[in-house]
């Protein structure tokens, strides 16, 4: 009788997934001729073929001809179930009826105004409405902008220079976290605290508190995972910023759709400033940060406030006007509640999968939000991720796509509204699939 090592059967389970990939990929390609004809013409005048690195993957991504409702379609005659969403911009589907009609009708009247013009305030009255950390609001172009805004409004009010961030953290393609300093972040003067750890918190606070002018945090670390902020951790960061003076920034572009308050309204935790982007605006380009009056009166001359906000685009037409819509026509209360749900009753079917037929896989979130991860769990920050095999995350990623669904290849997934019961029920047929597969490694 041969007998294996442990070391043994792990090296083999290896070159097993690495044999399976290069088939998935090999599959792939060959089943997109198209996709890969544009891949090698956009190399050749956009570095790395695109203008948004997260799109990018290996061998290239597809390319979509069109959208319709919860549905895309690439040049190469595939359709597939968006479960990615935009990476959460995409929350109301593709081209949703009053959104697309609201748009059109702003454009129809002239567009590039210069100008303020009366859809402003109505959104911005909508969302004060809605959030209850925000008295004032003003506008971006994105989330990234709205971060940005967000510090310099806390630099400014507080005259200090340190600002709180966590590992694994994402606020923009400038301010990104990941296991390594990123050399596009802004030079901010950062304390990168390890997420849902409280006790480092009130270390920094111990010995920084009187120079930090802010922390900025996602509730559910988004980009980073799907990692939900531990209700302990959320309060501590509240209460040492109340007692130290700095001012606690909620990074809501993506944790605002739990509920019409968003996540803060879920915790129960007031924030000074909310920053927020993504699906408000319909799917068009948005952003917006706000919060106390008194911290927003620096932007108000009257108020001797002394900072500037430019951006030509902040207050465009078809955004301004896609946002009333959306808030007044389609994100209700019962909607958000409705696929929120859905989307917890998909973790929790994604996770019996995988305990059932032992595959060292598990999903994390809240919500629609949500990421499938390489190990078993349990996952509460950066460091438990240190061990997951990306490789697994990789082949159920093809594996998906060639069953007609569409996630990040990261894992990552986001629910629309228009996805459904039977939608659902599809994608977890598919995941039970990948986990029959006989080069898929099974827990001991």
């Amino acid at each position: 009788m041969i007998s294996f090592t442990h070391a043994t059967i792990a090296a083999m389970t290896a070159r097993s997934l690495d044999n399976a990939l290069t088939q998935a990929r090999g599959h792939y390609a060959a089943a997109r001729p198209n996709s890969a004809g544009w891949s090698d013409r956009a190399g050749r005048v956009m570095p790395g073929g695109n203008t948004r690195s997260v799109l990018q993957f290996d061998p290239f991504p597809f390319r979509v001809e069109r959208a319709e409702g919860r549905l895309l379609f690439d040049i190469d005659g595939h359709r597939y179930l968006d479960f990615l969403g935009n990476y959460t911009a995409g929350l109301l589907g593709h081209s949703p009826g009053p959104v697309l009609a609201a748009a059109q009708a702003a454009l129809a009247s002239g567009w590039s105004l210069g100008s303020v013009h009366e859809d402003e305030v109505r959104l911005a009255e909508l969302l004060v409405e809605r959030f209850a950390s925000l008295e004032q609001i003003r506008f971006t172009n994105s989330g990234t902008e709205a971060n940005l805004m967000a510090l310099a409004v806390a630099t400014h009010h507080t005259q200090r220079s340190k600002v709180v961030v966590f590992e694994n953290g994402y606020h923009g393609g400038v301010l990104t976290f990941g296991s390594a300093s990123s050399p596009v972040n802004v030079p901010h003067d950062w304390l990168v605290l390890p997420y849902n750890d409280g006790a480092a918190v009130d270390s920094a606070f111990a010995e920084h508190g009187d120079s930090i002018a802010a922390v900025l945090v996602e509730t559910m670390q988004g980009s980073g995972g799907c990692i939900p902020g531990e209700p302990d951790f959320l309060e501590r960061l509240r209460t040492q910023s109340t007692h130290h003076g700095c001012v606690l920034i909620f990074d809501e572009v993506m944790t605002s759709r739990l509920a019409v308050g968003g996540s803060q309204e879920v915790f129960g935790i007031t924030p000074d400033m909310t920053t927020l982007g993504k699906y408000l605006a319909g799917g068009l380009t948005f952003g917006a940060f706000g919060g106390r009056a008194d911290l927003m009166a620096a932007f108000d001359p009257h108020a001797g406030g002394a900072l500037g906000h430019a951006g030509t685009f902040n207050n465009n037409v078809a955004s301004m006007a896609a946002g009333i819509a959306a808030l007044t026509e389609v994100l209700h209360a019962d909607v958000l509640a409705t696929t929120n749900q859905r989307g917890d009753d998909l973790r929790q079917r994604l996770n019996n999968v995988f305990s059932e037929h032992g595959v060292a896989m598990c999903v994390t979130g809240v919500g629609s939000l949500m990421n499938v991860h390489g190990t078993p769990g349990p996952i509460k920050s950066a460091a438990d991720l240190v061990d997951a095999d990306d490789r697994l995350k990789e082949l159920l990623f093809f594996h998906l796509l060639d069953a007609g669904v569409y996630i990040a290849r990261r894992g990552f997934i986001a629910l629309s509204i228009e996805i459904t019961s039977a939608d659902v029920d599809d994608l977890v047929a598919a995941v039970e699939h990948f986990c029959r597969l006989n080069y898929v490694p099974h827990c001991d």
